[in-house]
């Protein structure tokens, strides 16, 4: 097995190119001289029969050499050197046509004498698969004309189409014996003073030219003119013809049609081709570099169903639902996207790029900024991340698997590189669009978030950027709560509502401690304090600064709202009453006075000297905030630290 691994050639390979040109070649004559011999010779004359074997002996060389020829998978797009693998890919393909047409069917005819082995002759015409092959490379070779590749290309198909019709007349004639050949089309021709009877003794180029010219003219007239069909089989024959000509002669006005114009897949590849290379002349890029962009404009010319401009014009609802029939079932699949809206899922589809990668590509590197988010839908990438001890981990995605989520969400570098094991066909998605989806399903984000810490799948990848993940889903919380506070604070209870149903928490509190409750209390917003009381938020909650969502209500006189809080069981809480209340007393402040001794503060608190508010009222002369004092009960006999 390691001796024949050692032979496989690389199907790039100068020497066996150069060798597959010459096979072309003797594909050409054997698929010219097949026909003739069948029709003109009952066995070979010495000359052709020596040329012919020679021929042969070429083909069996060539068979023995398709064994030892690697290929590249069509799934994968690796090459394929296993030996096992490319016998039994030939020998499923043209191995047993390609066997049976190095037979000497000509030789085991003149032994046998069965004239029926003589059709097996027909099998060498799968050798113009090779001219056809041949075709098809020429064309994609920008160093080639293509215009004149197409037009050498159109010649040789009528010329073969009319030289093997013109054996097949030639044969149809000798069907029939001597004293019959007047009843065929070139027993019976007379042209001019020159008679074919006894045609068979006529010399060979006469007897072909004549074919070819009634072949020629019968393509290129509707079948009757000086020459013509005599007998029934001719008849057929003829029909058989003239029906094909015409699928022909559409044949070859539509390539010429499609050259003029320029429309065929082929030319616009070979223009964007010609593009590359002039760019990359200019720019002095790298070998390594030209053959990938190479690789991957002959990747989207042989994957013609990734081109945008098949669903170019079709209406955006219309592409919306193609690419959720296309990709939904991969992504409901991904590990990242567990437990997610499906409205979640559906945005991020309908925004998703399908994309190929050729082996041994590099997608992603390791301690790069990251802009594209990768989900794979067919192939193999391995993931390899170097540590700062320098050790190596290698994690292999598959199908079902996302890469450059962690640097994306967690706004970092990338943890690791990402390498093309084998053709990937890939869900590209933006970073901008991904974070506009985001901003607008933030519960779904925060679902991200956890499912890169809890699935088993992201074990591996996120050991070493845990802390990294923790700290963006604290950042993250923050954020959400500044957000909820913020539209409690506008008094906006349409994004309130949508932040706390999409799951955001009312009860978090900001960098100062204060909830939604506080701020929508401060402002008076009875509606939106009567929701945030209904979703469950702490009515006795107390800031930083000591603030109660009642205190606050009360402080900023907003009569309606302390009423609800009170009626819901809030209370004002106050941390040295007393002092509060002397303070408000001295300022004049007899809403604040109102409203903390409606909503249960003590008359009598006293200050650190003792005293109470009265005394302030009492010695300042403020009759109003004394006498709501008193009528509140506030004790007139209290005394002070100097017992006064």
């Amino acid at each position: 097995g390691g001796f024949l691994r050692g032979l496989v050639i690389h199907p790039d390979n100068k020497l066996y190119r150069s060798w597959t040109r010459f096979i072309v070649g003797w594909a050409v004559y054997s698929s010219f001289l097949t026909p003739f011999e069948f029709a003109f010779f009952m066995g070979l004359p010495r000359k052709l029969f020596f040329l012919d074997i020679v021929g042969q002996v070429a083909f069996l060389i060539d068979i023995v050499l398709k064994f030892l020829v690697a290929y590249r998978d069509p799934d994968t797009y690796r090459i394929v050197y296993n030996p096992t693998s490319i016998a039994l890919r030939y020998c499923k393909s043209s191995f047993i046509f390609d066997l049976l047409g190095c037979f000497p069917w000509d030789a085991i005819y003149k032994v046998s004498g069965h004239k029926e082995l003589r059709y097996l002759l027909w099998i060498r015409l799968t050798r113009v698969l090779k001219v056809r092959e041949f075709f098809t490379d020429l064309e994609k070779d920008i160093r080639v004309n293509y215009l004149f590749t197409r037009i050498v290309k159109l010649i040789v198909v009528e010329l073969y189409c009319t030289h093997t019709a013109a054996c097949i007349f030639y044969y149809l004639a000798t069907t029939l014996p001597e004293s019959m050949e007047g009843y065929t089309w070139i027993g019976s021709l007379q042209l001019g003073d020159y008679s074919y009877s006894h045609f068979r003794e006529i010399d060979l180029a006469t007897r072909y030219v004549t074919s070819m010219y009634f072949a020629v003219v019968t393509m290129t007239t509707v079948g009757y003119g000086d020459i013509h069909a005599v007998n029934v089989r001719e008849m057929i024959f003829v029909m058989i013809y003239v029906s094909f000509d015409m699928v022909l002669g559409a044949y070859l006005i539509g390539n010429m049609t499609a050259m003029i114009v320029k429309g065929s897949a082929t030319e616009r590849f070979r223009d964007k081709m010609k593009e590359v290379i002039r760019y990359m002349n200019r720019n002095r890029l790298g070998k390594d570099i030209r053959e990938q962009i190479k690789g991957h404009l002959r990747l989207q010319y042989e994957s013609s169903c990734t081109e945008a401009s098949v669903l170019r014009d079709i209406p955006v609802s219309i592409r919306a639902k193609i690419s959720q029939t296309l990709y939904m079932p991969y992504i409901e699949k991904t590990p990242l996207f567990k437990g997610c809206s499906e409205e979640f899922l559906q945005q991020i589809v309908i925004r998703l790029q399908e994309e190929f990668f050729l082996p041994e590509e590099v997608i992603l590197e390791q301690g790069s900024a990251v802009d594209q988010l990768y989900f794979v839908c067919q192939g193999a990438l391995e993931g390899v991340g170097i540590g700062e001890d320098g050790q190596e981990t290698i994690l292999m995605l598959e199908q079902g698997n996302s890469f450059g989520e962690i640097a994306i969400l967690c706004n970092i570098p990338q943890p690791y590189t990402v390498r093309v094991c084998e053709l990937c066909r890939l869900l590209r998605l933006d970073k901008e669009s991904f974070a506009h989806i985001l901003e607008i399903y933030f519960a779904d984000g925060r679902k991200l978030l956890s499912n890169l810490t809890e699935s088993n799948e992201y074990g591996k990848r996120v050991k070493h950027v845990e802390s990294d993940i923790t700290f963006h889903i604290g950042k993250q919380e923050e954020e959400l709560t500044l957000r909820v506070n913020n539209a409690a604070f506008y008094g906006d209870l349409h994004q309130l509502t949508g932040l706390i149903r999409a799951g955001a928490n009312p009860k978090n509190t900001d960098y100062d401690g204060r909830s939604p409750l506080h701020l929508a209390a401060s402002k008076g917003y009875e509606d939106v304090v009567h929701f945030l009381i209904h979703e469950g938020t702490d009515i006795n909650l107390t800031d930083k600064f000591g603030n109660t969502p009642l205190l606050e209500a009360v402080k900023q006189g907003h009569e309606r709202v302390a009423t609800l809080l009170f009626s819901k069981g809030a209370k004002l809480n106050l941390e040295n009453a007393g002092s509060h209340l002397c303070i408000a007393v001295s300022k004049g402040d007899s809403d604040f006075i109102r409203g903390a001794l409606a909503y249960g503060s003590d008359p009598d608190s006293k200050d650190y000297d003792h005293r109470t508010p009265l005394h302030i009222a009492a010695a300042e002369g403020f009759y109003i905030m004394a006498k709501l004092l008193v009528d509140a009960g506030a004790s007139v006999l209290a005394t002070d630290r100097r017992g006064t």
